[in-house]
């Protein structure tokens, strides 16, 4: 197989691995925006990998020909509160990938926007103000078209619930997010996903200006095309777990910073990732 029939196949699975996997815990909970306030995150995520797990989940094999891949992707993360009850979404990413091997041609590189991300947030109830649902729709729109190393190039839907809450541990301030969303891409084959994280969190002083926390997400994806590569995953039908470890630092009530890094820990037909990022987070006030 060619390196550059390799890479355009890379990133159907690779690219809604990595932004999933970096995606924020303090943007996917059921906490509610105050109305009239717009939350701002541009983030820098890495994603690296040279080995996989086959269709039956293990062991984990390296790519042919010592072949290693890397993405580095920039997004925007917006957040807008409308009212009350509803919140404004919208997610742009940007990726610059990387294929490399040790016979020729050695080396191949793909980049572009891939899918945008727009949806409605619903804050369903609260208990005691603690504790915090919502719901949330989502629409896929790709930016592209007949590029597979950008993804799918399918529109798509996702209905998401989330609940999110403060909470006492030995004395300390803490949280928690967890979110579980049902994804259908539309085009042929289109794979109907479950994306679910869940994170939890404490705060290493009592002004709540420095955090730590760890969250476990992933995507189980089913499809009628079950096809593997034994390069990359171009596949519809994989899943995978990973672990992630964050440390956020707010400089003030407007602006904070996150980093985290993270691994997949198991899958199937998907790549054996490690993925690191850094987010910063702006909060503005327009009411």
């Amino acid at each position: 197989m060619s390196l550059l029939k390799t890479l355009t196949r890379v990133l159907l699975v690779t690219t809604i691995l990595f932004f999933t996997a970096q995606t924020l815990s303090f943007a996917d909970g059921g906490f509610p925006v105050r109305p009239g306030r717009l939350l701002i995150s541009p983030s820098v995520s890495y994603f690296f990998a040279n080995s996989q797990w086959d269709t039956t989940g293990g062991p984990k094999k390296p790519f042919p020909n010592n072949g290693k891949y890397s993405s580095v992707g920039v997004t925007i993360y917006s957040e807008y509160g409308i009212s009350r009850r509803f919140a404004a979404v919208v997610s742009i990413p940007y990726v610059y990938n990387s294929y490399t091997q040790n016979i020729n041609p050695k080396s191949a590189t793909s980049s572009g926007l891939t899918d945008i991300e727009t949806g409605l947030r619903y804050y369903l109830a609260n208990i005691n103000f603690l504790y915090y649902f919502s719901i949330q729709g989502t629409a896929i729109t790709p930016t592209y078209s007949n590029n597979p190393s950008l993804g799918y190039g399918e529109e798509g839907a996702e209905l998401k619930l989330a609940v999110s809450g403060s909470l006492k541990l030995f004395g300390t301030s803490g949280y928690f997010n967890a979110a579980d969303g049902v994804r259908q891409y539309f085009g042929t084959n289109g794979p109907i996903q479950n994306r679910y994280n869940a994170t939890f969190g404490l705060s290493l002083d009592k002004a709540f200006k420095n955090l730590i926390s760890v969250t476990g997400s992933g995507i189980y994806s089913n499809s009628d095309d079950k096809a593997f590569s034994p390069i990359l995953e171009s596949n519809k039908d994989y899943s995978f777990f990973q672990l992630s470890l964050s440390y956020g630092h707010a400089f003030s009530r407007e602006f904070s910073i996150f980093a985290s890094a993270g691994k997949f820990l198991t899958g199937y037909n998907t790549s054996a990732g490690t993925t690191a990022s850094l987010a910063f987070i702006y909060r503005l006030d327009y009411r």
